[in-house]
């Protein structure tokens, strides 16, 4: 780990209106508006003409938007994002505050002059133990309706490259490889549902294996899709193509999937059948499936899933699945193949909208720590409920469904980066400027920070103030 400064210097003339650019920054704060398909000079304009409360914009070339914050405070936020411009009006007062970013460290040693070189174990940060860190809930747009149609799921392999579950109308999967601007298309045909090999129905979860096969659970075909290594034709490995059932070899409506950590078993959220189903992840059409959890018939016992729709496990800390219950309303623990489980979040087939208490719960994803990061579908917010602890924090989200920097609109899927702590990721609908008109359908980030303060020094020649701001992260 070492230390980048770099040194931006300002200039202000007498009666003149100057702004400043930071490329691949954004400030963090309240926003006052988000303004859609616009330049970065109108952005600007829309900037200046109300200056007297707000100072500041964060710009995305990418689907050309404007955050426009108010932010006349002597202190602001900003953080390193790249593809993005901070603008602000020059103001000699400012002091900025960068946000660090998260880097596991490689060595916890003084460097030495050896040849041969040790990597520790990765250190992750508990998001439930503060220790400086908080989170940054103003969302950053990923993708949106100009690129996708409906997203409802998130993964992301080892090198970073996301995969979106674009359900409803375009029944496909993208991939966005780190740092790109456009998807690209991956499985299904755009705007063309059906049941061939090379169609899907509806799409709901994404899993790209270690040998680069992707997975997808096929909802109203009542399948999963394997493509082998990068094909667009996808063979149907579990359940019968176009039919519906409750046998062993069938499926009722297929949600989320997940995996053990060798990839051997996948494991499928049967949501109409209120099951969890295990199956061979080398398997072919009609082969038999195990009922690992539920298969009881819906309600709200202990032995019994309520329309069962996200699904995480991670064997290699927790002997447990995760299982969201979305007509139950409730998170619960249960180990594959026993007869009953235990709910660890929210209270059986009650719905409501305080922090200890869920309505419909959809993605889930849980961490090395055991915490769990629940999206609130109902509740339009993602709740963090600690480990071993029933009261949950909102992580982003005001409980009601909006267009604000810190609102969510019928979430869905939720995950992180391969190489992030944290960063988050959300399927999300987002509102537009016109509510009742426009709203964009969009993929979500939000982080895990830490601030760390930054240098600022003054220097006066005649009539113009050269601000030279150094600013200190970690990288």
């Amino acid at each position: 780990m070492f230390w980048l400064v770099f040194i931006l210097s300002l200039f202000s003339v007498c009666n003149s209106i100057l702004i400043t650019k930071i490329k691949n920054n954004i400030i963090i704060g309240i926003m006052y508006n988000n303004l859609f398909n616009i330049t970065e000079n109108q952005c600007i304009c829309e900037m200046i003409k109300v200056n007297d409360s707000i100072s500041a914009l964060n710009y995305f070339s990418i689907n050309q938007t404007c955050q426009l914050f108010r932010s006349n405070a002597s202190t602001i936020y900003i953080e390193f994002y790249s593809n993005s411009t901070f603008i602000f009006l020059n103001q000699s007062s400012i002091t900025i505050l960068n946000i660090q970013e998260y880097q596991p460290s490689t060595s916890s040693s003084t460097p030495t002059t050896t040849s041969s070189t040790s990597t520790s174990a990765t250190t992750l940060v508990n998001p439930c133990i503060s220790d400086g860190y908080r989170w940054n809930t103003t969302g950053i747009t990923i993708l949106n309706s100009t690129q996708i149609t409906h997203a409802a799921h998130l993964f992301f392999d080892s090198n970073d490259t996301l995969y979106v579950v674009d359900e409803y109308a375009n029944s496909v999967i993208w991939k966005l490889p780190k740092n790109a601007i456009n998807p690209i298309l991956v499985a299904g045909q755009a705007l063309s549902r059906g049941p061939n090999s090379s169609q899907l129905n509806l799409p709901q979860a994404v899993y790209l294996d270690s040998e680069q096969n992707l997975y997808v659970t096929d909802y109203y075909n009542y399948r999963v899709q394997k493509y082998i290594n990068g094909s667009n034709i996808g063979m149907t490995i579990i359940g019968i193509n176009g039919t519906a059932g409750t046998a062993s070899n069938m499926l009722g409506g297929p949600r989320y999937l997940c995996f053990d950590s060798t990839e051997t078993y996948m494991y499928i959220a049967d949501a109409d059948n209120h099951r969890i189903l295990r199956f061979q992840s080398n398997s072919t059409s009609g082969i038999n499936g195990h009922i690992v959890a539920g298969g009881n018939g819906a309600g709200n016992g202990t032995a019994q899933l309520n329309y069962p729709w996200g699904i995480d496990y991670l064997s290699s800390v927790s002997s447990y699945f995760y299982i969201t219950n979305y007509s139950g309303h409730t998170i619960m623990q249960w180990a594959p193949g026993n007869i009953s489980g235990s709910f660890i979040a929210g209270t059986s087939g009650v719905s409501g909208s305080n922090d200890t208490l869920l309505n419909n719960p959809i993605g889930i994803k849980i961490d090395t720590y055991l915490n769990i990061f629940v999206v609130d579908y109902g509740n339009s917010r993602v709740q963090l409920f600690c480990n071993n602890n029933q009261t949950a924090t909102t992580i982003i989200g005001t409980g009601a469904p909006g267009a604000g920097a810190k609102q969510l609109n019928n979430p869905r899927g939720i995950n992180a980066g391969s190489n992030d702590n944290y960063s988050l990721y959300i399927c999300s609908m987002v509102m537009g400027p016109d509510y009742h008109k426009r709203s964009d359908l969009s993929v979500y980030r939000l982080t895990l920070k830490k601030f760390l303060e930054s240098l600022l020094s003054y220097e006066e020649n005649g009539s113009i103030v050269t601000e030279r701001l150094a600013v200190a992260f970690n990288a």
